[in-house]
């Protein structure tokens, strides 16, 4: 099978390799990426989760494995609320739609079996593990010890589910044993605290596992089989494996017929983040490279590597033999392809910030803060199509939602020009580039969006801002408003301190040598943590004020532990329920939640929020244009996914 790639850049990327007797025409595997709540709540696949899968099924993947599907009828297995099943032939179907849809791409198919064990049970009141080891995130069920019978059971279950998934025309399997799932409940000495034949030292914790490959391969010789291990689990706090551990349990999967590894890392109570922008790209390829020096069968890997460049110097190297991506294919499901023709500097960029984990983990339907389109394939009202009449569009402002709603508009035909006030694209979303971990995300996606306004034709003009004056001079025919926000002035005397907005500031009006050596950030939202952050990384002490309960209302949940653990590392103190009463001799007087004053000192203070929408210019243009639209944080502020979902939408249809 010969290679099909017309960028030599990632000539190693579009090779052909072998998995048993399967001849895969590239290097790259698509990853199950957990689950999409997508499917019905009875476990089939719906119309909106085909849809998804026929987006994916055109990324150019060699491998295309569906989302995990979880095996038993009793739902101990089941970790999601509108996960995929396979304990009865009566899913084989539905599934059979899905391994045609992929066939008919040229790609490889593979089904995921997913029991949740530890984090399992979704809808009954206990969860199965190996023992009955407390859990650590307090929504997960009680734990119920699993007995012999129960663990025939479970390696039946997963057998049968395996040889339904053949039956439906998949021609791979794979196994989850990851971040927590039952299977790493198993192999891990935190979970696993038994003292029978399948309990105690390494190689009777991986009985299971051992078990259950040798089983499937009985059954199923001739079709390829995939387990995911952890690379490294980051449990060491709770005593689970280590690194080593990690890589001899491997060996055992290998020597006991397993045809591939994939590489995860972590476990969902991880205190150390494993997928965020926090992570350097290429940071865990040594532990898919460590894995590389000892295995003979292939190792797939991805975790965080949402970088064709990177991932090509990996199979180049030797350091993995496949590009096995999850979330870059979320963010863009045309990635790969674009990689492949050359057009790398087009990819939608994945930024790391887990909001589809936080939808996911909150029993949602999975979103992607980039790409506004994901689960909603199946709804024409989402596809971009040329306009019925071209228009002169001017948008007003270059943050995420005007920025995507210029370059959608634009594709349809209209004729787009956008106007920023600052000398820079990106709102609200420059102050990111200060960020003191993963700033590197945002540059990425500023990249991205000056790339798409150059290539569909989108004047843009910096430095001028949006006025009535201007509206009138250009005439458009639509105005999109897209202004983002302001920040209030301090309502009370600051008796003549240095007072800054926290947006300036983080967007480089300053630098943290200006600022006095005592600061107080006013208002703990997202802009104001990070402010705090950065000046306490660069040697200030830093008190963060919030007027409410609860500090960082703002934020997603798959961020928030890692912003305290910042907040905690540098010593920035936190104070809720604090009311600002003012500025007296070197002091700001605070009142406490108790009711109590107290003077902080200070030297220089930061209004960070609450953020107010910039409305005004909507108002001033009522009757200056034919159409006028409000996107974005102008309309409340919020996440950027917001924004950009904002842009887009009305982008396919002004």
């Amino acid at each position: 099978m010969e290679p099909i790639v017309a960028d030599n850049r990632f000539s190693h990327l579009f090779e052909p390799f072998q998995i048993g007797k399967l001849e895969v025409r590239n290097r790259v595997k698509y990853a199950a990426c957990c689950i999409s709540n997508f499917c019905t709540p009875e476990g089939f696949t719906s119309p909106r989760e085909f849809a998804r899968m026929e987006s994916i099924a055109r990324c150019d993947a060699g491998i295309i494995t569906n989302q995990g599907a979880y095996p038993d009828e009793r739902g101990e297995g089941r970790a999601y609320m509108r996960q995929l099943a396979l304990y009865s032939d009566k899913f084989i179907p539905s599934l059979s739609k899905v391994a045609d849809l992929i066939h008919r791409n040229n790609s490889i198919a593979c089904q995921q079996i997913l029991h949740g064990g530890r984090y399992g049970g979704i809808e009954l009141d206990y969860c199965m593990q190996p023992s009955s080891t407390p859990q650590s995130l307090k929504h997960f069920r009680p734990p119920r010890e699993m007995n012999k019978t129960d663990i025939r059971r479970a390696i039946d279950d997963h057998v049968q589910a395996c040889r339904r998934a053949v039956q439906a025309g998949f021609d791979m399997v794979e196994v989850t044993s990851f971040m927590g799932y039952l299977m790493a409940d198993f192999l891990s000495p935190y979970t696993n605290l038994r003292t029978d034949e399948y309990g105690g030292p390494l190689e009777n914790r991986c009985r299971f596992m051992v078990e259950l490959i040798s089983e499937i391969k009985d059954l199923l010789p001739e079709t390829p089989l995939v387990v995911r291990l952890n690379g490294v689990e980051l449990m060491d706090e709770y005593g689970g494996n280590s690194q080593e551990e990690c890589l001899e349990i491997m060996k055992i999967a290998e020597s006991a017929g397993c045809d591939m590894i994939s590489l995860v890392i972590g476990w969902h109570e991880s205190r150390q983040g494993a997928l965020g922008r926090d992570v350097p790209q290429d940071g865990w390829l040594p532990i898919s490279a460590a894995a590389k020096k000892e295995l003979d069968i292939p190792v797939a890997f991805g975790p965080r590597l949402a970088d064709p460049f990177l991932a090509e110097r990996g199979v180049a190297e030797g350091l993995m033999d496949v590009w096995e991506v999850c979330r870059p294919l979320l963010s863009d499901p045309q990635a790969i392809v674009k990689a492949r023709d050359g057009r790398p500097e087009e990819i939608r960029p994945c930024i790391g910030d887990l909001t589809c984990l936080a939808h996911l983990f909150s029993d949602i339907p999975y979103k992607c803060t980039m790409n506004p389109r994901l689960g909603h394939e199946v709804e024409p009202e989402y596809d971009l199509s040329r306009a019925a009449r071209i228009k002169k569009v001017l948008v007003a402002g270059a943050g995420p939602a005007g920025l995507e709603y210029a370059i959608t508009a634009a594709q349809r035909g209209h004729d787009v020009t956008v106007y920023e006030a600052r000398d820079r694209i990106g709102g609200q979303t420059t102050a990111a580039l200060r960020e003191i971990s993963g700033a590197d995300a945002m540059s990425r996606v500023h990249a991205f969006y000056r790339t798409m306004l150059a290539k569909h034709g989108v004047n843009l003009i910096l430095g001028t801002p949006v006025t009535p004056v201007l509206v009138k001079k250009q005439q458009p025919e639509v105005l999109v408003v897209a202004t983002g926000v302001r920040l209030p002035a301090l309502p009370f005397d600051t008796n003549g301190t240095q007072t800054l907005s926290a947006l300036a500031f983080m967007e480089g009006g300053l630098e943290q040598n200006e600022v006095g050596e005592k600061v107080i950030v006013v208002s703990s939202e997202r802009i104001g943590l990070v402010t705090a952050e950065y000046l306490a990384a660069n040697g200030k002490k830093v008190t963060l004020l919030e007027e409410g309960k609860q500090w960082g209302r703002d934020l997603g949940i798959t961020f928030r532990w890692r912003h305290k653990k910042w907040l905690d590392e540098l010593g920035v103190r936190v104070i809720t329920e604090a009311r600002p009463l003012g500025v007296e001799g070197g002091g700001m007087r605070v009142r406490l939640a108790t009711g109590n004053e107290e003077v902080v000192p200070v030297d220089t203070i930061i209004s960070a929020g609450p953020r107010r929408s910039e409305q005004d210019l909507l108002l001033s243009c009522e009757y200056l244009c034919d159409e006028i639209y409000i996107v974005g944080d102008a309309v409340a502020p919020r996440d950027m996914h917001n924004a950009i979902r904002d842009g887009y939408r009305l982008g396919v249809r002004s």
